[in-house]
């Protein structure tokens, strides 16, 4: 059964939408592996701070049914369908892995290019799956996020995330 990784990113009400997507997606999927929360400026933007965390479970579901369930929790925490990509955002979940699926054909690309590029995925993924390799280079993620490079980087761990009760 593939393990599927998961980021999930809120800037506005952050407070509320972050645990009743966890609710959502436990409900969904089953039990959740869930890395701490972390604290990250916006980036490309001016807003609000992100609360932003990487979650894991397993699944039978074909991707594509994972990617329209995940469409589908985001819309209905007010996520548009044509939002911009640089903006404040209630809920922003992106499907980060699915097993070792490489793909670059169709959506949802796999693994997501954010998991290399940005702190706020790489970080808290390292968390929860430390020895876990990327499907492409073949590193590991605690490895991967010993050598970003981190001069300025502003993110803060805060604390355990947790779903509404």
């Amino acid at each position: 059964m593939p393990e599927v990784f998961l980021s999930l990113g809120s800037n506005i009400e952050r407070e509320v939408h972050v645990p009743a997507a966890l609710s959502e997606l436990a409900r969904k999927f089953g039990p959740l592996a869930v890395s701490s929360l972390y604290e990250s400026a916006p980036i490309g933007f001016d807003g609000p701070p992100f609360h932003n965390l990487v979650v894991r479970f397993a699944t039978e579901l074909p991707v594509e049914q994972v990617a329209n369930i995940l469409s589908g929790i985001e819309h209905r925490h007010g996520r548009l369908p044509d939002a911009r990509k640089f903006s404040s955002r209630r809920l922003d979940i992106d499907l980060l892995l699915y097993g070792d699926l490489v793909r670059s054909d169709a959506k949802p690309f796999l693994p997501r290019e954010d998991i290399t590029r940005c702190a706020f995925v790489l970080e808290p993924l390292a968390e929860i799956a430390p020895d876990h390799r990327h499907p492409v280079s073949g590193e590991r993620y605690a490895d991967l996020w010993a050598g970003f490079d981190k001069p300025g980087l502003v993110q803060t761990r805060v604390g355990p995330a947790t779903p509404l009760k």
